[in-house]
């Protein structure tokens, strides 16, 4: 399992967590809500923990 935090805009993160989603190499076992960065209203984080899917072919 990875532990992976994102930063970046709104829409960035939005697109990278679908990403991550859609992967069929990837199961997404948690994404968390977005956090504002100090000092700045434009970029965001967020967590996610992801592992390994269990797909035929995957090592």
């Amino acid at each position: 399992m990875l532990k992976v935090r994102v930063m970046g805009t709104k829409n960035d993160i939005v697109w990278f967590q679908k990403i991550l989603q859609r992967h069929p190499k990837i199961e997404v076992m948690e994404f968390s809500e977005l956090y504002t960065n100090k000092g700045t209203n434009k970029y965001y984080r967020a967590y996610a923990e992801v592992k390994k899917s269990n797909v035929k072919g995957n090592k």
